[in-house]
């Protein structure tokens, strides 16, 4: 890839079949926020506007603040729909999560809407936050950005387990993302992770991916359990999201501190 954009080091990773780390942001969008992450080993972030609710001038706010931090920014939309993605990679995002992917339609028109033409059909707009407004040849931003964005289907009903075979196979999807809660709820087996046909919806995800040659991913907590998500063969993995992450370490020291003091 040229200069003429930053690049995705995350999206070279998965598709050079590596493992990548991050985490997903629903609450907490300090200026230093992209910074407290990098220094903590994440490699991307995934800004929430499904559950987060997020806003479009936090969001690029956002994606300022990650520059020089070495953390890929990525945002989870709404929906599926042309004009809630193509604003945010305006914005600088390097990644987009479209949440219920169920269709091969689906599939390509999030494809589509996330790269320029000919692998795409997103607008055009340049001298922007997303190439960090310089001004120049529009030819090798349009090449070196459809390089740089990674899509992430996000894979969480039946009917899309059902379909993850031809969701998968769509070139411009590069991950398929469960979302083991959702699912499990479409399947009429809420939170019930140990269910033989939950795991049987797992295996044909992975199987899917291994097969078009596309990263599983996931969010899981705690490491136990996304130490075993990973040997299931997740590679692109958030380690929860902040809210969690600092609930439960808050959780363990308070309860700990309390529990010295009643033995003292």
């Amino acid at each position: 890839m040229s200069t003429s954009v930053r690049p995705n080091p995350v999206r070279a990773k998965l598709r050079a079949g590596e493992c990548a780390y991050g985490v997903m942001a629903i609450e907490f969008f300090t200026p230093g926020f992209c910074q407290i992450i990098a220094n903590a080993g994440a490699e991307f972030v995934i800004f929430d506007q499904e559950h987060g609710a997020v806003g479009i001038d936090v969001l690029k706010a956002q994606i300022a603040f990650s520059r020089g931090t070495g953390v890929a920014p990525f945002v989870r939309v709404p929906g599926l729909h042309y004009h809630l993605i193509a604003p945010v990679l305006d914005a600088g995002a390097m990644g987009i999560m479209v949440p219920m992917i169920e269709t091969r339609e689906q599939a390509d028109n999030l494809a589509a809407w996330c790269r320029y033409r000919p692998e795409g059909v997103r607008g055009l707009g340049f001298g922007s936050a997303h190439d960090d407004y310089r001004r120049g040849d529009p030819a090798p931003k349009i090449s070196d950005e459809n390089e740089r964005t990674l899509v992430i289907a996000l894979i969480e009903t039946a009917t899309g387990i059902e379909n993850v075979d031809a969701i998968l196979a769509v070139g411009g999807i590069d991950v398929g993302w469960l979302g083991h809660f959702d699912l499990t709820n479409t399947m009429g087996i809420t939170a019930q992770f140990d269910a033989p046909e939950f795991h049987a919806a797992v295996g044909k995800l992975v199987a899917a991916c291994k097969r078009n040659g596309k990263a599983p991913g996931i969010s899981m907590t705690p490491v136990a359990a996304a130490r075993e998500w990973r040997q299931k063969g997740f590679r692109c993995l958030s380690y929860g999201n902040d809210v969690s992450v600092f609930q439960s370490a808050l959780t363990e020291g308070i309860g700990a501190l309390r529990g010295d003091h009643s033995k003292s």
